[in-house]
């Protein structure tokens, strides 16, 4: 990496921020080779010549073709930023656009003649009758429009805020949808064109579950309202394309977590008259704002999965110094709140020593009962290790079932101490006994073999509480506020499961959500991501440590719903070993409930201590069963891909590294 001025001075930024420890996490973590070099990667995946051309030949074929109004703020733009930013629309396959720009330069500035130049009214616009004087920018401005009516200027009385100056651009809109980009970026010439085929393309059902997370709506009544691309930096040049931004279909969770949605951002113009134009109260996070109430109001939310817009990185941008616009992120908490608000949701919301990024706590509410349900075998040592982690919780509200295994009688004895009370019951046995807190401790004996299912779903029949912890034997939670944690976010009406970060004892990950469809080790079906990333790191885009949705997450340490637990049947016994979370986390999903990952419940996942190797000719044919049993129950997203995991990742590695195609 060469070493410039810049790079120096931003180091010493990041320096003073986060500390000597941390900073020095995050340059190691910065300075690791990528897996696949993102810029050859996107020299092969950008749209050719020849792509562009037949782009053109459909999009005039489209009938009732939207016009696209993209809608810009300028405020003193350098003049080769704002001369690349209108040839990048200019250039655009699909052609019935609108750039709409409003120009809050001051009034001083010098025509190219040098004459000092006054405005004639508070609103001039290019396309005026009569004579007029611009801005230097706005000459540059007029050098394209006047041979192109698709591009509308007008000029400020002043500077108002990137907010209202925005809002003066939507005001010269006619589209039917609105788009937004910054005055110093780029658009791919792809752009417009890839966006307008979602929509002409519309939902699909993985779009109707999402939009089912914030309001209740019907099939029939779903068209995208808000559609949103990926993008990646570029330098000053706009030649270096660098720091790609893949992100998944609408993630709610993440949303609040951090403005992953930023640019390009298309909305729909009734969906804008509804929500109202960006507010000046949130400058700075005034699109974050915004964002929000659209996804609040939006009957679908669609993702296109290509590097569509382009972010220029300069020393004076955001992009390059984040410390640049403190403001900024305390904004950015502000419209988080504000969301919480509206949608009646308690929730505390602090940044994060990362800017831009947050957290949201939310607190218990009530005292509900929680039944902590272990499936043990032998391995006591591990089991008191586990219960003794439990029982520092700060919530205490809680049950804990354990269901035996064929145990040896030494753990027989272990039993008997901590649950003295032995009964039998419709030939079950059991026993009961209280924890030092007085919650309630049982053991229920399961007799037959080994079925991680069936042994979860015999120990939800002893739970009394309204939500259930499943948790393995060779788990030890970390501190006293991960039940707190849990709990506060299953409690949420939209969320159905909660899974935990683990870790391995070396201080690794172990699992940080599961994405369906990928893995080189179980067939495809489901991997673990981030696995084997230091503790102490956050991952691709800080995800590691992200509150987010995943499509599933490991049952090694989750909490669901009782009744939505019910309602599925509980886990699908034919399942007895291997997919059986990924398989219960999807049938939950699909009843339209979020599966959400909450990193701040953590825990050592010592990793199947009571199971042993799958190296049996009858466990290698068992594993065999339970993928084909994945493959006919949910070839839909083992074939289109799970929705929150970009298809530009690689299916192999669980690091949201690049897909190897080069």
């Amino acid at each position: 990496m060469k070493i410039t001025t810049q790079k120096v001075i931003k180091g010493l930024r990041y320096l003073k921020h986060y500390g000597l420890k941390e900073f020095w996490i995050r340059l190691q973590e910065k300075m690791e080779a990528e897996n696949v070099p993102y810029e050859a990667w996107y020299e092969k995946h950008k749209a050719t010549e020849d792509v562009l051309l037949g782009q053109r030949k459909i999009a005039a074929a489209i009938m009732d073709a939207p016009l696209v109004s993209i809608v810009v703020p300028l405020y003193q733009t350098k003049e080769a930023f704002l001369r690349e930013l209108i040839e990048s629309v200019q250039a655009q396959s699909y052609e019935n656009w609108q750039l709409c720009l409003a120009d809050a330069s001051p009034v001083e500035s010098l025509d190219s003649t040098g004459h000092k130049l006054e405005p004639v009214g508070s609103n001039l616009q290019v396309h005026a009758e009569g004579e007029f004087s611009l801005t230097h920018v706005g000459e540059v401005v007029w050098e394209y429009a006047k041979d192109d009516k698709r591009i509308v200027y007008t000029h400020l009385a002043e500077n108002a805020g990137i907010a209202e100056n925005t809002n003066a651009a939507i005001a010269l809109a006619d589209g039917d949808w609105i788009g937004f980009a910054d005055h110093d970026d780029l658009l791919a010439p792809d752009a417009l064109f890839e966006m307008v085929k979602l929509i002409q393309r519309g939902p699909n059902k993985n779009d109707l579950l999402a939009a089912r997370t914030l309001k209740k709506i019907d099939a029939e009544e779903l068209q995208y309202d808000m559609i949103y691309s990926d993008e990646d930096k570029v330098d000053m040049d706009g030649t270096t394309h660098f720091q790609p931004h893949l992100k998944p279909d609408f993630n709610l969770d993440l949303l609040r977590s951090n403005n992953y949605i930023t640019h390009f951002l298309l909305v729909r113009r009734t969906l804008l008259e509804q929500v109202g134009v960006l507010r000046k109260e949130y400058d700075g996070a005034q699109d974050y704002d915004f964002i929000l109430r659209c996804a609040e109001c939006a009957r679908a939310i669609g993702h296109v999965p290509r590097i569509l817009y382009h972010w220029r990185c300069h020393k004076e941008s955001t992009a390059d110094n984040p410390f640049s616009k403190q403001y900024a992120v305390d904004a950015g908490k502000h419209a988080i709140e504000a969301h919480l608000d509206r949608i009646h949701v308690k929730g505390e919301v602090s940044a994060t020593k990362d800017m831009g990024f947050y957290t949201v706590h939310y607190p218990v509410a009530g005292e509900p009962l929680v039944s902590i349900i272990i499936p043990s075998k032998d391995e006591v040592e591990s089991l008191k290790k586990c219960l003794a982690a439990i029982e520092k919780s700060d919530y205490q509200n809680y049950e804990v079932i354990i269901v035996e295994n064929n145990s040896e009688s030494d753990t027989f004895a272990f039993y008997k101490t901590i649950a003295p009370q032995e009964r039998e019951e419709k030939g079950i046995r059991r026993f009961e006994g209280t924890l030092a807190g007085g919650q309630r401790i049982c053991v229920a004996v399961w007799e037959e073999g080994f079925n991680y299912s069936k042994l979860n779903n015999f120990g939800a029949s002893f739970a009394g509480g309204e939500y259930l912890v499943l948790m393995n034997n060779d788990i030890e939670v970390i501190g006293t506020t991960w039940l707190a944690e849990m709990l506060g976010t299953c409690q949420r009406q939209e969320v159905g499961i909660v899974g935990t970060k683990l870790y391995y004892p070396d201080k690794t990950v172990q699992h940080a959500g599961v994405v369906v469809g990928i893995g080189g080790n179980a067939r495809g079906i489901g991997q673990n991501m981030f696995i084997g990333l230091p503790k102490e790191r956050s991952g691709y885009l800080h995800k590691a440590s992200l509150t987010m949705n995943y499509s599933a997450v490991t049952a090694a340490c989750l909490m669901v719903k009782h009744d939505l637990y019910d309602k599925v049947g509980g886990f699908s016994e034919e399942l007895a070993v291997a997919f059986n979370d990924v398989d219960f986390c999807l049938k939950i999903r699909n009843l339209g409930y979020l599966v959400v990952y909450q990193p701040r419940a953590e825990g050592y996942h010592y990793e199947s201590k009571s199971r042993g190797l799958e190296d049996s000719p009858e466990k290698v044919a068992r594993f065999q069963r339970e993928i084909e049993y994945m493959r006919n129950h949910w070839i839909s997203i083992l074939k289109n891909g799970d929705p929150y995991y970009n298809p530009n990742f690689s299916s192999t590695y669980s690091n949201y590294s690049l897909k190897d195609n080069l």
